[in-house]
C-alpha cells in the first residue's frame, strides 16, 4: 500500500462543515482541548477535519474493519499522539468502555458506508463487480451475504429486502433468487445483481438507480446487523458521554433516522409518565437538550459535488 503522502482517499465525508460547527469543542468545560470519539472512523475524513480545525483536540477512532483502519492510520499519522485507534465494533467499545479513557466531550457516528468498501474492499458491496458476495465490514466473523441469499427461505429473504430497504418488488426478487439458487448457488455480487435485474419489471430497470441498489443495501444492513447495533449503542454511548458533552449521529436512511430521532426525543422529555396519566408522578427531568429540532441536511451544492450525501441527516444532542 502507498505511503501517507501518495495514498489516494476516495471517500468524501458528508455534512462536514455542519458537523464541525455543531460538535465544536469550544467554550467552557473542554479541558485540554477536549476529547472526542469518532465511532465510525472509516478513512478518517471527519477526524482529520476536526484535528486540523481544533489543534488541541484528541480523538479516539473506532472501526470494525482492519483494512480501512490501516488507511486511516496512515492518513492521520501527521497528528501523532492526538489520534488513537480501537479496532472493533462500536457496540463492544461502549459496552466495555475502557477505564483508562476519560468521559468524552464529543461523540460522532457517521452511519454511511465508505466508498472504499464499494471500490476497494473486494467484498461485493457493489452490484457491478465480480467480487465474492460477502458484504461484511468485519470479514473475520459472521455470515456473508452469500450465506443469507443461499440459505434463507424466500419469505425471510423478501422480508429483509422490504423491511430494510422498502424494496417494492421484494417478493418477486426473492422468488427469482430462490429459483436461481436451486440451479447454482450465488457466489459473486454481479451474479445476484443480474438475477435481480431480470426479476423486476422493465420500467423498474429504466429508473435512475440500478434495480439491485435497494436489495444490496438491505443485505448489507442484515449482514452487519446495522440497525440492531444502532439500537444497542445509542444509550451506551450517551451513558459514557460527559455532562455538557455533545453527541451527533449522521444517518442515511429512514429506519436509522427514525431510531435516532425517537431516542433523542425521549432524552429531551422531562416527563416519562404514560400519555393518558393526567398528572406527572415521575418527577423526571430531561436528560439532554436536542440541538437540532429538525435534521440538518446537505445543501444543493454538496449534493451536486458528492451525490451519496443526498440522503444524509445529522441530529445532535447535548447531555444535561
Amino acid at each position: 500500500m502507498d505511503d501517507a503522502r501518495t495514498l489516494t482517499y476516495v471517500h468524501t465525508p458528508v455534512l462536514l462543515e455542519q458537523t464541525l460547527s455543531y460538535l465544536s469543542p469550544e467554550g467552557e468545560g473542554y479541558e485540554n482541548g477536549g476529547f472526542m470519539i469518532d465511532s465510525t472512523l472509516g478513512e478518517g475524513g471527519h477526524s482529520y477535519a476536526f484535528l486540523e480545525r481544533f489543534p488541541d483536540l484528541h480523538i479516539q477512532g473506532l472501526d470494525a474493519d482492519a483494512e480501512i483502519q490501516k488507511r486511516a492510520r496512515q492518513r492521520l499519522a501527521v497528528f501523532g499522539g492526538r489520534m488513537s485507534f480501537y479496532r472493533g465494533w462500536f457496540t463492544d467499545f461502549y459496552e466495555n468502555y475502557p477505564e483508562n479513557l476519560p468521559k468524552p466531550d464529543l461523540i460522532l457516528f457517521d452511519l454511511g458506508i465508505s466508498v472504499f468498501h464499494y471500490e476497494c474492499s473486494g467484498r461485493g458491496f457493489s452490484f457491478r463487480s465480480e467480487e465474492p458476495l460477502d458484504m461484511r465490514l468485519d470479514p473475520s466473523a459472521g455470515k456473508t451475504a452469500a450465506d443469507l441469499v443461499n440459505t434463507l427461505r424466500a419469505e425471510e429473504l423478501a422480508d429483509i429486502l422490504f423491511n430494510f430497504a422498502d424494496e417494492r418488488y421484494s417478493r418477486r426478487i426473492a422468488r427469482a433468487v430462490d429459483e436461481a439458487r436451486r440451479r447454482s448457488p450465488f457466489v459473486c455480487a454481479k451474479q445476484l445483481a443480474d438475477c435481480i435485474y431480470s426479476a423486476v419489471p422493465a420500467a423498474y430497470r429504466r429508473a435512475a438507480i440500478h434495480p439491485a441498489t435497494k436489495s444490496f443495501q438491505a443485505l448489507r444492513i442484515a449482514v452487519n446487523c446495522e440497525l440492531e447495533r444502532l439500537e444497542r449503542v445509542l444509550d451506551k454511548a450517551f451513558t459514557v458521554l460527559k455532562s455538557g458533552g455533545k453527541m451527533g449521529v449522521i444517518t442515511f436512511h429512514s429506519l436509522e433516522d427514525r431510531t435516532v430521532k425517537n431516542y433523542f426525543k425521549a432524552l429531551g422529555k422531562s416527563c416519562t409518565c404514560a400519555p393518558e396519566q393526567p398528572i406527572c408522578k415521575c418527577g423526571g427531568k430531561a436528560k439532554a437538550s436536542v440541538l437540532t429540532r429538525k435534521p440538518v441536511c446537505p445543501e444543493a451544492e454538496e449534493i451536486e459535488r458528492n451525490s451519496p450525501s443526498r440522503s444524509a441527516k445529522l441530529r445532535v444532542i447535548r447531555k444535561l
